[in-house]
């Protein structure tokens, strides 16, 4: 994805794209004293529909991300990140900087395209973002004055998915020190504009195909079709991209496909990119992580119901 800035921080490989590189209703305030810390023991709604997901043992995924994005919290300047980064300094050592993500907004009605939240001041506001990175590489959160992320990616090939509850628990609980660190210097209390869920994808060159011609076989809603009098040729590059309805009005579910190729060796990777974008009926985090929840599942079962049954019991070992 590209907001100004992409959310994704997976620095393992560098990804050329053949295609452009195009890839979130607003909320009461959601913070001190509202808020509370999410009791993980007592989830049942996401295990219930976890236990319901389809699941692989080898998936392609290389990299989720999770966040907020909020209004500009104006008393959070730079000094203030020296301070926060002492909290989670333990586990996540290294601070790195990186531009910062325009900020796009979802927009349920009308165009399926996201819009940008612009200001008078945008300059003003916007920090350069801020990653504090995990010891063991494969977890980052990202900062700025208006968002907050939290990534897993994959760094080395033997690095395994955590899976989503990992993932999730990892962001709450790092996003209610955020809360708490704002609530004790009196920053301000987050006022949600946008939830998003994304999971990065990298299918290589003979997990199901080997040109292009054989797209179909991974995606067979893009099957392209042979014979027939066709005047095209095959693709020698894809950038395709779709969006869904999610339940309830809570935004849309936007799906990217490209080829493209990473690493020295210019390995040849389809890039799938499934990002979840909207809000939760409420401001309350009961509420946010069941928008989490909804999103995880529109994300598993999209991908499975676009993808091919062979590829994903062959080369992904698809359990159920």
């Amino acid at each position: 994805m590209n907001e100004g800035g992409s959310k994704s921080v997976n620095s393992r490989w560098t990804v050329r794209v053949y295609a452009p590189n195009r890839v979130g209703g607003r909320l009461a305030a959601a913070g001190p004293p509202e808020w509370v810390r999410r009791n993980w023991s007592n989830a049942p709604v996401a295990e219930t529909i976890a236990e319901n997901l389809p699941e692989y043992e080898r998936p392609p995924l290389t990299e989720v991300v999770c966040g907020v994005l909020f209004q500009p919290l104006e008393k959070f300047i730079g000094p203030y990140l020296g301070l926060l980064w002492q909290q989670y300094r333990d586990e996540f050592p290294t601070a790195q900087e990186a531009p910062p993500i325009m900020p796009l907004v979802e927009r349920v009605e009308g165009t399926a395209s996201p819009e940008r939240e612009a200001s008078d001041n945008d300059l003003l506001q916007f920090l350069p973002r801020t990653w504090f990175v995990h010891k063991n590489n494969t977890g980052i959160i990202q900062l700025q004055r208006d968002r907050f992320l939290y990534n897993w990616r994959k760094v080395s090939p033997g690095d395994e998915y955590p899976r989503y509850h990992t993932v999730i628990r990892g962001f709450g609980d790092r996003y209610d020190q955020f809360l708490e660190f704002l609530n004790e210097h009196n920053l301000g209390a987050v006022k949600p504009l946008q939830y998003e869920l994304t999971y990065i994808n990298h299918i290589p060159e003979g997990q199901g195909w080997n040109s292009l011609e054989e797209l179909g076989a991974v995606f067979p809603c893009f099957a392209w079709t042979r014979g027939g009098g066709r005047f095209l040729p095959p693709f020698d590059a894809v950038n395709l991209r779709g969006s869904f309805p999610l339940p309830d009005r809570q935004g849309r579910l936007h799906v990217s496909v490209r080829s493209a190729e990473r690493g020295e060796n210019r390995e040849r990777i389809l890039l799938v990119d499934l990002t979840a974008r909207g809000m939760a009926g409420d401001a309350s985090q009961e509420a946010m992580y069941a928008w989490f929840d909804r999103a995880h599942e529109w994300i598993v079962r999209g991908f499975t119901e676009l993808t091919g049954a062979e590829v994903q019991q062959t080369h992904w070992g698809r359990r159920r």
